[in-house]
Parts: C-alpha cells; sequence; structure tokens
C-alpha cells in the first residue's frame, strides 16, 4: 500500500481521548516547531504542511501560548482561516499554557493559578480566533499551587463554554489521581517513544484505570530517531537540541547506535525508520494518539505512512531487541527542565 492510500484509507479512522475526550485521527499534529526551538522556519511550508494534515484527515493540532509567546496560535489562526470550511471545522485545538517567558526568550517558571488560567484563556481565544479551545492543559504543574485549583479554574471555563475538554501535561500518577477527582480529564500529553518509555511503570496503567487518553510527543525523540538526523549535522543557532543531553557527545553516538539497529528492522520489512517509530508507539494502545511534530509536508506524508502499518508480534520483537528498554542515553530534558516534571518525580 502507497503512503497516499495510506493516509486517504485512514481518513476514516478515529481514537477516543479517554472515556470523556474527543474521537480524533490517529495521528495529531505538534505546531510546536513551526514556531520555537528548532531553529528557523519557513512560514508558507508550515501553513502549507498544516492545509496538508488537515486534508489528510488530521484533526488535533497541538500548540502552546507560549510557543514564540504568542507566534503559534496565530499562526494556526492564519491556518485554519485560509483552509477550506469541511477541513477548519473538523479541526480541534489542543493548548498548553502556563509558562512564564522572558523578553529574551527565556523561561521564568510556571503559573498554575485560577486567575492566571483565566488571563492565558483570554488571551489564546484572541489570538487563535475561536470562541473555544478543545483541550486546554497546563504545560506543567505549577509547584505552589495545588492541581486541584488548576483543574477547577479550567473547569469552570468548561462550563461556561469557553473550553471543551481538561488536560494534563507531564503529570505523575499520584497528581492525575488528584485531578481526575475534580473534574474529568481527557488526556494526558506526555512522552512516550522507543526511547522514553518511563510512562509504562506507573503513570500509563493509572490513566488507564482512571479512563484518561494520552497524547504522546517525542515519538521520534526531537527528530533524534527519525532516521534523518545524522552524526555530522550542524543545528541551527537556536535549536534547543544543541542543550539536550541525548544530542550530546558520546550520547549521541550511543544513540544513533540504536537507530542504525532501528534501521535495520524498518528497511527489512518495507517501513522507514520514522514510520516503525511512530507505528510502535501506535500499537502501545488504541487509547493513545502519537503527536508528530512535522514542519514539512513531506515529513508529514512519511509520518502518515504509519497510520496504517501493523506490527506482527515478530516486528515487535525485532524492533524492542534493536532498541531495548532503557538503552538511549542520556535524559530526555537538560536537568534544570527535568526539575519541572512532576511525571518524573
Amino acid at each position: 500500500m502507497t503512503t497516499n492510500e495510506t493516509s486517504t484509507a485512514a481518513r476514516s479512522t478515529r481514537r477516543r481521548l479517554g472515556s470523556t475526550g474527543p474521537a480524533v485521527f490517529p495521528l495529531g499534529l505538534g505546531c510546536m516547531g513551526m514556531s520555537a526551538l528548532y531553529g528557523e522556519a519557513d512560514r508558507a511550508e508550515s501553513l502549507a504542511t498544516v492545509h496538508a494534515a488537515l486534508d489528510a484527515g488530521v484533526t488535533l493540532l497541538d500548540t502552546g501560548d507560549f510557543y514564540g509567546m504568542g507566534h503559534n496560535e496565530l499562526l494556526i489562526n492564519e491556518a485554519l482561516r485560509t483552509a477550506p470550511a469541511a477541513a477548519r471545522e473538523q479541526a480541534l485545538t489542543s493548548v498548553k499554557f502556563g509558562a512564564l517567558r522572558t523578553v529574551e526568550g527565556g523561561f521564568a517558571g510556571y503559573d498554575g493559578r485560577p486567575e492566571a488560567v483565566r488571563n492565558f484563556l483570554a488571551y489564546s481565544l484572541q489570538r487563535l480566533g475561536r470562541d473555544h479551545i478543545d483541550i486546554y492543559r497546563i504545560a506543567r504543574v505549577d509547584p505552589d499551587v495545588p492541581i486541584e485549583e488548576t483543574v477547577g479554574a479550567i473547569a469552570e471555563a468548561v462550563e461556561a463554554g469557553h473550553v471543551r475538554h481538561i488536560g494534563l501535561s507531564e503529570v505523575g500518577a499520584d497528581t492525575l489521581r488528584r485531578a481526575a477527582a475534580v473534574a474529568p480529564i481527557s488526556d494526558l500529553q506526555i512522552e512516550y517513544s522507543l526511547i522514553s518509555r518511563g510512562i509504562e511503570q506507573d503513570i500509563l496503567p493509572t490513566a488507564r484505570e482512571l479512563g484518561v487518553g494520552i497524547t504522546a510527543y517525542g515519538v521520534l525523540s526531537r527528530g533524534l530517531i527519525s532516521g534523518h538526523f545524522g552524526r555530522d549535522r550542524t543545528l541551527a543557532p537556536g535549536d534547543f537540541r544543541g542543550m539536550s543531553p541525548r544530542f550530546q557527545g558520546g550520547n549521541l553516538d550511543r544513540n544513533l547506535d540504536l537507530v542504525d539497529a532501528l534501521r535495520k528492522v524498518a528497511e527489512g520489512r518495507g517501513m522507514t525508520v520514522a514510520q516503525t517509530a511512530i507505528a510502535w508507539v501506535l500499537s502501545r494502545g488504541e487509547d493513545i494518539v502519537p503527536l508528530v511534530g512535522a514542519r514539512r509536508r513531506d515529513r508529514l506524508t512519511e509520518a502518515l505512512g504509519a497510520v496504517d502499518l501493523v506490527l506482527s508480534a515478530a516486528d515487535l520483537a525485532a524492533i524492542e531487541e534493536a532498541v531495548p528498554a532503557g538503552a538511549a542515553a542520556g535524559e530526555r530534558y537538560p536537568a534544570a527542565q527535568m526539575a519541572h516534571l512532576d511525571s518524573e518525580h
């Protein structure tokens, strides 16, 4: 089956985000890289990629109000305004909030106070040009504000019709339970990939017990396991991977050795490395929706080719042998950012 046939056949396929969330296309489009943290992006190509995703049946567009300090929300606004009406109407927005930024582009902590939730929401609705956000979530838990207060404020926005569903991001099992006791949680957005499998021990079982879906970001580990990242690649100014432990020195060499092993498995089965890595995440359960951070149409097309791939028991065993759990070298974020992850504590 060709990639185009695959994406066309998959347009009618849906996965539900938890027991209370919306039904969405099996892949979501992560839009962060179109505005921030990976160096310069091509605006025209970014808009064309969003349009191509919608045309292929993708429904979930994931962003954050702090991606480019509002730039990403404005980009999505433009993409939706210039998309065909049918595509625009099927689009669902997933927005993270709470990160505080400086004029210089630095990060200055998180704010989960109820009054801050209402403030962030007002600005996001204006930038997106919409009367509601489909899934709203704090990007990282504010250590100074109980999660119950933050979720309670989003629940009030649901009652008012400004938000459809409540999500969470990078929280641990205990925090997930506390949040779910306040209001229904549609999904937990958290990193999950062949080389980031920490959620499997406690977080994923807890989410399933509570009826909470998973939107998995980093499924290609920021391009590291995409099959397109070379050992001699020079990163552009502003690309945060330059500070990421998994992209440093010996860690990079070790991790690309894993990619080489995965490539042998993929090529032996007529798949690309990226498709294999995405298909593996898709195979983890119908309650998991991978987010792919494609900034270009060719990368999007490749990712869509993973949707209808069915991995056999032999395929899964070969993938596990190539990339065993815990085999990655280096943490997924620098130490200062790891400290903000409730999911890691």
